[in-house]
């Protein structure tokens, strides 16, 4: 087979072997940064032809067949690339795992146009490849803005698709670490109710009376205090919306410092400023930590996992608390 390239133009003449694929699965097989989807619209917008001609993806090769595919430079996202903080755990080619701050809005947004990862990441990373031919980092999932830990975000295409399977299928492990109010009567439980819109404020989810996405949460007590908190682990087996905010708010237990699904730090400073101000100066977001990511790699098919110790507000809180636990063994 003869294979040359001319910038980002690629020329295959079809062997015997490839005879009666389809051209979409012959080209995704021979281009492993380009994910299968890619290449349809790639030929459907006529950027592949067969002997000079364009045609369709289902187009059955025979040998001989001259296939030449353009693949056009991404372009570029309408966005400034600025410096966001954030830290990288890990990175190749193909993923990076890097832990957020607590602050740090994943996408741009109204009333977040500027200062969000995205932006961060277009100006750390040097070598993306595109996300459906845009030059973009491909977030596969996200934590709200005064959630912190750790995230995975895409690099190319094939790892974008891959990821985003596997978050489909529930098949990515995540843990998170949470205080909430209240002692909860059972050291471990799960909920499983659906979430929706607010029927009210449309800004805000809720646990839904009719309709709704099924939302499924496990969690498990790790600590409890005399002050009136409990510390839990918590797997998601679904990617809601706020959905540990709003599973714990509906039960009774809120994350403590929630100031839209709970009491805020102002419940805190009513309750405990004069017998502990370290923990009521400490508070000032929802204390909801990513500690720990597991995935298959997408190009090396090998399980991964990361963990991330507690930030340093969390750190403060759990000592004002007098909680002391051995991380390692947090995970359900």
């Amino acid at each position: 087979m003869d294979n040359s390239t001319c910038d980002n133009v690629f020329y295959h003449t079809i062997p015997d072997g490839a005879q009666g694929l389809r051209l979409d699965l012959f080209l995704s097989r021979n281009h492993s940064n380009l994910s299968r989807s890619r290449i349809q619209d790639l030929i459907r917008n006529g950027s592949v032809q067969i002997n000079e001609t364009p045609t369709k993806p289902s187009y059955q090769l025979k040998t001989g067949d001259q296939v030449s595919l353009m693949v056009p430079k991404p372009s570029p996202l309408e966005l400034v690339p600025e410096d966001v903080p954030f830290s990288v755990i890990f990175e190749d080619s193909w993923i990076i795992v890097l832990y957020k701050p607590p602050g740090i809005v994943v996408h741009p947004a109204p009333g977040h146009s500027s200062g969000t990862l995205v932006h961060g990441l277009l100006k750390y990373c040097k070598d993306l490849s595109g996300i459906g031919g845009k030059l973009r980092p491909g977030i596969v999932h996200r934590l709200d803005k005064d959630t912190s830990g750790l995230m995975l975000v895409a690099k190319n295409d094939m790892a974008h698709q891959a990821l985003s399977r596997q978050f489909k299928n529930g098949t990515i492990k995540k843990e998170y670490i949470a205080l909430v109010h209240g002692i909860l009567s059972h050291e471990s439980g799960r909920i499983d109710l659906p979430i929706s819109r607010h029927p009210v404020r449309r800004k805000k989810m809720a646990v839904s009376t009719g309709g709704g996405r099924n939302a499924l949460t496990l969690w498990k007590k790790i600590a409890a205090c005399k002050e009136g908190f409990s510390l839990l682990s918590i797997t998601i087996k679904t990617g809601r919306t706020h959905q540990i905010r709003v599973h714990f708010s509906h039960l009774g237990h809120p994350l403590v410092g929630d100031t839209v699904y709970g009491h805020g730090p102002d419940a805190l400073k009513r309750r405990f400023l004069k017998q502990n101000p370290v923990l009521v100066s400490a508070v000032k977001r929802q204390m909801l930590h990513a500690a720990r990511i597991g995935f298959v790699h997408p190009r090396e098919n090998t399980y991964m996992e990361f963990k991330s110790p507690f930030p340093e507000d969390m750190k403060l809180v759990l000592d004002a608390l007098n909680i002391n636990i051995d991380f390692s063994q947090t995970n359900t």
